[in-house]
């Protein structure tokens, strides 16, 4: 049987503040000798999780802007996925709608509620880069949006301006910054598809969810092991998913945890 893990990358697998790894590294070569394949899900762009699966040597198929895509590398699975489209060298499965609908539905639910908000369209570089601690060229790549707009609600009528967001036909989530607008989708429906491409690449699958946000929760809810990384969120999350794995530890070092637990690990490589 083979084993997939499936992994959200800012609180988690990378340190939220410094967005450091390292102390995961450990963890991700013990997946790496396993041949484990390390999807990483995340509400990133394209552009940022290229650049992450650079850093961490990762090969895998990945998930970007909260389910919006999956990019499967050319030649990945031995048949191509149906209903793919070519896009720079990936075979790409689309769940989310046009960046500049989801922009519009924002501004209009904004409107409609009379709650303001500020979104990453509306943003500066420099101003993502004081909202997230980004360096510069990683808040540029956080800007190359596809499906999924982050925003900061700063009016008071937060439920109005939901609502208001659901009534555009759209979905709404919260990542440990921002709430998020999205079309139709989310993180597990696109896991589903690809857990049942490597189905029927390798057979049966062992799926591993890593997680510690709102926007993890239907994830960690179809994965075999469930795993939550300690944040803020984890009691709500535990209310949801109470059969998850829980690490005692937050960031890269609960992730590290997590996998130790979740693949069997145990202290050899602690």
């Amino acid at each position: 049987m083979r084993t997939i893990v499936i992994t959200d990358l800012d609180g988690t697998l990378v340190h939220n503040m410094t967005y450091s790894c390292d102390p995961a590294r450990p963890a991700l070569q013990i997946l790496r000798d396993r041949s484990i394949p390390i999807v990483l899900s995340s509400s990133k762009t394209r552009a940022e999780i290229e650049r992450w699966r650079d850093r961490l040597d990762i090969d895998a198929p990945f998930i970007v802007e909260n389910g919006g895509a999956i990019y499967i590398p050319r030649d990945y699975f031995p048949t191509r996925p149906k209903g793919c489209i070519e896009r720079s060298g990936y075979d790409v499965i689309e769940f989310g709608v046009p960046y500049r609908e989801v922009v519009q539905d924002l501004s209009a639910a904004s409107r409609k509620s009379g709650c303001e908000v500020l979104g990453f369209n509306d943003m500066s570089v420099a101003e993502i880069c004081l909202r997230t601690m980004l360096p510069v060229a990683d808040a540029q790549l956080a800007k190359q949006r596809e499906y999924d707009e982050p925003f900061d609600i700063l009016g008071i009528s937060a439920n109005d301006l939901l609502n208001a967001i659901e009534a555009t036909g759209k979905s709404w989530t919260r990542g440990d910054r921002f709430h998020h607008i999205t079309g139709p989708h989310n993180k597990a429906m696109a896991a589903q598809r690809l857990i049942a491409l490597f189905a029927a690449a390798y057979g049966s699958v062992r799926t591993v969810g890593v997680g510690k946000g709102y926007n993890d929760a239907e994830l960690l809810k179809i994965v075999d092991t469930p795993v939550i990384v300690r944040s803020r969120f984890t009691v709500a999350l535990l209310r949801q998913v109470p059969h998850a794995v829980v690490t005692n530890s937050p960031g890269p070092y609960g992730w590290k945890e997590g996998i130790y637990k979740a693949v069997g690990a145990g202290s050899a490589a602690a």
